[in-house]
């Protein structure tokens, strides 16, 4: 009995057959076979594999289906790379993680690595079948690519073999991860980015270096790879849940954190992997060309991105056709044998899919919706918050340098005269937001402080405002490359200023950067620049009237709530205290969002009336959580909580357990360990402190919100008179209405 029934699954593109399948079989069996995988023995007798289990598995079809036009040449490379991963992990499951054998895990993945070394590091030779795989297939794939294809392909080679130890973690703790973990930890330790490289590798479609890392393509990435891993793990639940003891499962952790049924467990999973494939449609339909233009990609470029593209939607269809055939998965015993047209089950599944109730979902929401006020559930924080004794004195200087800056005077495009006064910004009160997350500053660095809150909280007002009114998506980007001026890396001339936000950024830019040495002054300015970049991407889902996929909410809102940029400030004084790869280890990525989310979602809750029925806002997580699901304002707000406090609990795991293995596994010395403690515990002040600001402010209270609206009425009215002028100034407030997300 199976444990579920499979879903109506999202099938856009029909998946296609290599005709080089045969030779490919061929041509794996043998070189698994060389390589010793075979005949590799497990503790307690047997073996890994046998040639009637590879054939069952047939990896050479799944190839033939996710690369279904690259020669035969091509398609023995990439099969022997499919063979060897999945060879890795079943092998790592009997060795490592059923003997929970974790030194030997560690030695086996750092020999692994040592194989994919830079030059002037010598190759040991391989004592595995794993290392010898590895080996034979590194020697004969980086010669075909740049140089630029090969680091992120190691990282991404790395990442998911390396972050085996985190399921093996799991395993022996007997914990389920939450899901916002485990979606950015699947992603690591899944394989699909690593898929994504063998994409451009058959494709002989090598993504141009300079758009690499750009949000539509990682999106693209990201979307491809989440949905890739979701599908897997609704086909491979009986193997991986019920029969190997793995808890690093979708349709696992789904079940556990919402309390529901294995089916709907999965039937929600499968929501999931539709937004993703629809998240990945409308980033390759409306977000790649404008990319290619911005960054002038010449011809060949171009061809290669959509090469890139059309590779991963073919990996999509022809992964779904081999996990519906393999003996490996949960499938009603395999599907038949390929060859032939599709039947009608294939072609009807476009139509019986949740994608078409999922986009109209996504479009249709209504806003200034009369939500009333959200009340708040009890909310987790085990840390006390501090506070500065330089409160009050940077309550003045705050106001004052606003001031100063010209927040408080009228700004072109903004109907009702100035965003915010001085009444206004003494009742957001972010000196004292200031005061505790950066609670052990000197006077001069919390004035920086509190101006920094002050200018992003000013512009993530601004944004919607000015070109939110005229839905003008091109003149916000232009005003963000110009915004980007004001941050030169050397220190050099900048325009001058023409508005409010520019004068605070010039400003606060030569106060910040000058001590900083360059690498600082740079990963800060990237800080900035994805804060307003995000303000973009809200202005784009306004434009649209869509309400965000969630995993792209999540991620998006660490940025549009500025996280990244505050937490900067204290981190990078101490640049050269910590080495850089160390803040790119699972532990610190983990630790960081986890207070990020927290963060992001105390201000979602306090926000909500504010941002759904005052502003016609929906990026909210309590909004996006009721779109995605289905659910009401209160359960909707409830799974937020819920979400905040496994994100809490994870981040107090990790502090308790995470920091001091991170430790003894990078071998840092004393004056590291100290910073990075330090780090670990600004990171809970700047939690304690966000929430009790936010209990504290009046910019989310509802009497506030009804005054704001009744100061902004009074100035429309003031302004223009005559026949047809009412109109005018009731579209001006209309326009006006979208706001920010804080």
């Amino acid at each position: 009995m199976a444990s579920f029934t499979l879903p109506d699954f999202y099938l856009p593109h029909p998946a296609r057959l290599n005709p080089n399948l045969e030779r490919s079989r061929a041509h794996s069996t043998e070189w698994a076979r060389r390589m010793g995988m075979l005949d590799a023995p497990v503790p307690g007798g047997g073996t890994v594999w046998d040639e009637a289990a590879l054939a069952g598995m047939d990896y050479a079809l799944m190839c033939a289906y996710t690369h279904p036009d690259c020669d035969g040449p091509m398609l023995d490379l990439i099969t022997d790379w499919y063979v060897w991963v999945f060879f890795f992990d079943d092998d790592f499951l009997e060795r490592f993680k059923r003997t929970r054998d974790r030194a030997g895990a560690r030695e086996h993945l750092d020999r692994l690595e040592a194989l994919m070394a830079d030059g002037g590091q010598e190759a040991h030779e391989p004592r595995s079948p794993a290392e010898a795989g590895l080996d034979d297939l590194w020697r004969r794939t980086v010669p075909l690519m740049s140089e630029g294809w090969r680091r992120r392909f190691t990282r991404s080679t790395r990442n998911l073999m390396a972050e085996s130890m985190w399921e093996l973690d799991h395993i022996e703790r007997g914990h389920v991860a939450n899901p916002i973990e485990y979606v950015q930890m699947r992603r690591r330790v899944g394989g699909a980015p690593w898929s994504a490289g063998l994409v451009e590798c058959a494709a002989g479609a090598e993504v141009p270096e300079p758009i690499a890392g750009t949000r539509p393509l990682r999106v693209l990435t990201d979307a491809f790879s989440d949905a890739v891993h979701l599908r897997n793990d609704l086909f491979s639940y009986r193997r991986e849940v019920e029969e190997e003891g793995e808890n690093s499962n979708a349709v696992l952790v789904f079940e556990r954190f919402l309390g529901c049924t294995v089916q709907e467990a999965a039937d929600l999973v499968n929501e999931l992997l539709t937004s993703r494939l629809l998240q990945f449609e409308d980033t390759a339909v409306n977000e790649v060309a404008p990319l290619l233009a911005e960054h002038a990609v010449p011809p060949d470029g171009q061809a290669a991105v959509a090469a890139y593209v059309k590779g991963l939607q073919d990996w999509q269809s022809g992964g779904h056709e081999w996990h519906a055939r393999s003996s490996r998965y949960m499938n009603g015993g395999g599907a038949p044998a390929p060859g032939g047209l599709p039947g009608p089950a294939a072609l009807s599944a476009v139509a019986s899919s949740p994608a078409p109730r999922r986009r109209a979902r996504q479009h249709s929401v209504r806003l200034f919706e009369p939500v009333g006020h959200l009340p708040l559930p009890e909310i987790h924080m085990p840390y006390a918050f501090p506070t500065s004794p330089h409160l009050e004195a940077a309550r003045a200087h705050c106001l004052d340098w606003a001031e100063e800056m010209g927040m408080f005077d009228a700004m072109t495009g903004v109907p009702f005269g100035s965003v915010w006064n001085r009444e206004r910004m003494a009742g957001i009160d972010l000196a004292h937001c200031a005061a505790m997350i950066h609670a052990e500053a000197g006077v001069e660095q919390l004035f920086l402080s509190a101006d920094w809150l002050a200018w992003g909280t000013y512009g993530d007002d601004v944004y919607p405002v000015v070109f939110g009114a005229g839905r003008s998506l091109a003149a916000a980007k232009a005003y963000d490359e110009r915004l980007a001026q004001f941050m030169p890396l050397d220190l050099g001339a900048a325009p001058e200023p023409a508005d409010p936000l520019e004068r605070g950024l010039d400003d606060l830019w030569r106060r910040t950067a000058g001590p900083m040495p360059e690498p600082a002054r740079r990963r800060f300015r990237d800080a900035v620049r994805a804060m307003t970049a995000s303000w973009l991407w809200e202005l784009d889902n306004q434009i649209r009237h869509r309400v965000p996929d969630p995993v792209d909410y999540v991620e998006m809102r660490r940025q549009t709530f500025g996280s990244d940029m505050t937490i900067s400030l204290a981190r990078l004084a101490r640049w050269d205290e910590v080495p850089q790869e160390v803040y790119r280890s699972r532990v610190m990525h983990e630790l960081s969002t986890a207070a990020q989310d927290y963060a992001a979602f105390v201000n979602d809750l306090h926000s909500y009336q504010k941002e759904v029925e005052f502003e016609g806002e929906f990026h909210n997580i309590v909004a996006v959580l009721e779109n995605f699901l289905d659910v009401d304002r209160i359960r909707a707000r409830d799974i937020a909580n819920d979400l905040m406090t496994a994100r809490m609990e994870q981040f107090e795991y990790l502090v308790e357990h995470g920091l001091p293995e991170m430790f003894e596994e990078y071998g840092l010395d004393d004056t590291a360990r100290a910073a990075l403690t330090r780090q670990a515990d600004e990171l809970k002040d700047w939690m304690s402190g966000i929430l009790e600001w936010h209990r504290k402010c009046v910019r989310y209270q509802e009497g506030e919100l009804r005054r704001g609206r009744a100061r902004e009425l009074s100035a429309l009215a003031s302004g223009p008179t005559g026949l047809g002028t009412s109109a005018a100034r009731l579209a001006s407030s209309l326009r006006a209405r979208p706001g920010g997300g804080a």
